[in-house]
């Protein structure tokens, strides 16, 4: 019962993340319409599509992740004929026809029949249905648990009923926002009589809105700041609620270890095995790598993703050390494990890696079979390996990079006494 709490109230953040900005003008589209009637089934719609396609996406494969690009751009398509029709309604009318039909119908006042009685609540529903389809929140540590355990234990009701409490606090944020909008609206109708420029204005945010999520810029530079005031508010509620998961690592959205200061002589026991790493769908960067193959180098493996906050904050200093100890035998690994659907876009991960100068070793391990293998949690995460292929330091989060640096040095240093 607990991590529903957390999943509703972390949802509830997520109007404070810029990564939200981009969906805001679709949910206010309708802000001078009827709340109950046209608010709240645009907002449910919205909480229910993101809560099915986020559990198909962490379970179904290619299949779905190809499915929901294609929903993706038929909901964009949507949402530009809606914000055409908003802004210039006789040129739609006049250009777009049957199909502005459809964006008047999400745009216009539901009709009032004769009797008094609103009209269908279908057309606020289907808005809902779209924004769903391109609402890419950013991720917190309470999300990448849920998501994580979504991919490695499969579709469950759970794990569905854990992403539709997430959902229904978004949900909610956006309603009270939505209400508190359709108030001024009406003042501001009432008094100055701007209404068509308002509505004139909500057009162009849509379609400025449909723009941001087209170019990525959702799942880009607005999640890439959009995290850490809201992970910071989760992390505390995570170490209210559920202590020993907090002092476990760190999930997703930056849950950070906190472990000893770094000590002049480290102690680097045998914590195992490096698993195989063997079962990424591709590998960039590099052929497929083999823990075989990797005897008798120092091997860091990092699991990251993307759009991780945390995980772009630690890679400047992965990025470094492979550089900087490349020509003394350390060899870096990143392991993509994705937490949304369209981090499994082998393009978008190309890309990435292009805009955040990655040139080591890339498997992308969309079925999470390396992170199972490595019974790992947490993005970021780090193993350190020695030359013999045990697993010797690990660390989660972000942090400690001096004794992380120093791991590396003192595992060379002994691969190269066992040379000479």
């Amino acid at each position: 019962m607990t991590l529903f709490i957390l999943s509703y109230l972390s949802g509830a953040l997520t109007l404070f993340a810029p990564c939200i900005l981009p969906v805001v003008p679709f949910v206010f589209a309708r802000v001078d319409q009827p709340f109950l009637r046209n608010g709240l089934p645009m907002l449910a719609g919205m909480a229910v599509t993101f809560a099915g396609v986020a559990s198909l996406a962490a379970v179904g494969g290619a299949w779905a992740v190809q499915a929901n690009e294609y929903g993706r751009i038929a909901a964009m398509l949507l949402l530009a004929v809606l914000g055409i029709t908003l802004l210039l309604p006789a040129v739609s009318a006049r250009l777009l026809q049957p199909v502005a039909a459809l964006g008047a119908r999400l745009a216009e006042t539901a009709q009032v029949r004769q009797h008094g009685a609103s009209g269908s609540v279908l057309p606020s529903f289907a808005l809902g249905v779209a924004t769903g389809l391109l609402w890419a929140p950013c991720a917190g540590p309470v999300l990448g648990l849920v998501l994580t355990g979504a991919a490695i234990e499969g579709a469950n009701a759970r794990t569905s009923l854990l992403l539709l409490a997430y959902a229904a606090g978004a949900a909610t944020s956006l309603a009270l926002a939505l209400w508190a909008g359709g108030r001024v609206f009406a003042a501001m109708k009432r008094s100055l009589g701007v209404g068509e420029w308002v509505r004139k204005g909500l057009g162009v945010a849509v379609l400025a809105g449909v723009a941001a999520v087209a170019l990525g810029l959702d799942t880009g530079w607005l999640a890439q700041g959009g995290s850490e005031g809201t992970a910071s508010l989760e992390n505390r509620l995570l170490q209210r609620f559920q202590r020993p998961m907090a002092k476990a690592g760190a999930s997703a959205g930056g849950l950070m270890t906190v472990q000893a200061p770094a000590r002049p002589l480290l102690q680097l026991p045998v914590e195992g095995n490096m698993p195989s790493i063997d079962g990424a769908v591709q590998w960039l960067n590099s052929p497929p790598l083999t823990k075989e193959s990797l005897r008798g180098k120092v091997v860091l493996i990092d699991f990251w993703t993307y759009s991780c906050i945390n995980c772009k904050n630690a890679l400047p200093h992965v990025r470094e050390w492979a550089r900087k100890y490349k020509d003394d035998g350390l060899v870096v690994i990143g392991v993509h494990s994705p937490e949304f659907a369209f981090e499994k876009n082998i393009d978008n991960v190309k890309r990435a890696l292009r805009d955040l100068d990655v040139v080591f070793p890339v498997a992308v391990d969309n079925n999470f079979t390396i992170w199972r293998a490595f019974s790992n949690q947490y993005w970021p995460a780090n193993y350190f390996v020695d030359a013999k292929g045990r697993i010797r330091f690990h660390h989660f989060g972000e942090g400690e990079y001096e004794k992380s640096e120093q791991v590396i040095r003192q595992l060379l240093d002994e691969a190269q006494k066992e040379k000479t």
